[in-house]
Parts: structure tokens; sequence; C-alpha cells
């Protein structure tokens, strides 16, 4: 249950991003950034802040669209695996060790390249979830036949 629920949060949350980024598609991203600068009074001195609108300058509509599918690609992914495995639907099971273990080279090589704590225990966790659904899958097709 731990598994769905996180799945779903992240689903929910990709999905709110998907949104936010396909409105701002077509906004000119600078100007909303320096909006958000004002609104949240951060000081206009600030080099991260300036490092930030110069990156803003090379995004275009294409990229946000782009970024936007790919959003809710994840989300919808996600949420089908959380939905199923709070469900206790057997092929959730099987879809999130696929997805989930799909991922694993990606974030190795991540690992190797650039190297963080954070992406150290993204990779852990990760590893956790997929030997525990392998262990589950096999332990409950021990016990009974696949039902669904």
């Amino acid at each position: 249950m731990l598994i769905a629920a996180f799945k779903l949060l992240k689903g929910l949350a990709l999905l709110a991003v998907g949104i936010a980024v396909h409105l701002l598609a077509n906004k000119n991203l600078v100007a909303e950034a320096q909006h958000w600068v004002d609104l949240f009074r951060v000081d206009p001195h600030n080099r991260y802040l300036h490092l930030l609108l110069e990156k803003l300058t090379h995004v275009d509509a294409r990229k946000l669209h782009a970024l936007s599918l790919g959003t809710f690609v994840y989300s919808a992914l996600f949420l089908t695996e959380g939905v199923g495995l709070f469900l206790r639907k057997r092929w959730a099971e099987f879809l999130t060790v696929i997805s989930t273990a799909g991922l694993i080279p990606l974030e190795l090589y991540e690992l190797f390249h650039k190297p963080t704590i954070t992406r150290a225990i993204l990779l852990l966790v990760n590893l956790a979830v997929v030997a525990y659904l392998i262990f589950e899958i096999r332990r409950l097709s021990r016990t009974k036949p696949a039902a669904s």
C-alpha cells in the first residue's frame, strides 16, 4: 500500500506539473518569472535569479509542449500503477516492476557521471521497490494461481 500511495502521489504531482507547463507554453516565461519574483519579493540582484532568467530565454513553446506531453505520459503511468497496486491487481505489480527496473540503468549512468547522495538514495529506493515486488509476486504465485 505504501508503494501504491507513493505512485499515486507522484502521478498527481506530475499531473499538476504537466498542467502548469501546458498553461505556460504560450506565455512569455521571462515576464511570468519576473511577476513571481515581484510577488515573492525576491532580491532582483540575486545571481541565481539571473541564471534562471537567462535559461528561460532559451525555452520556447515547442519545448514546453514536449515537456508537458512527457509529464502527462509519466503521470498516467504512475496513476495507473498506483490505482492497480491499491486495488491489488497482479498486472499492476508486473507493470511497476518493469517500469521501475527499466529506469535503473539510466539511474546508474547518472550516478556514475554525476554522483550525488540524492541520486544514490533514489537508486537504492528503486532497487528496494523492485526487489520487494519481485519477492511478493513470487510469494503470491506459490500460494495461489493468478486471478487477474
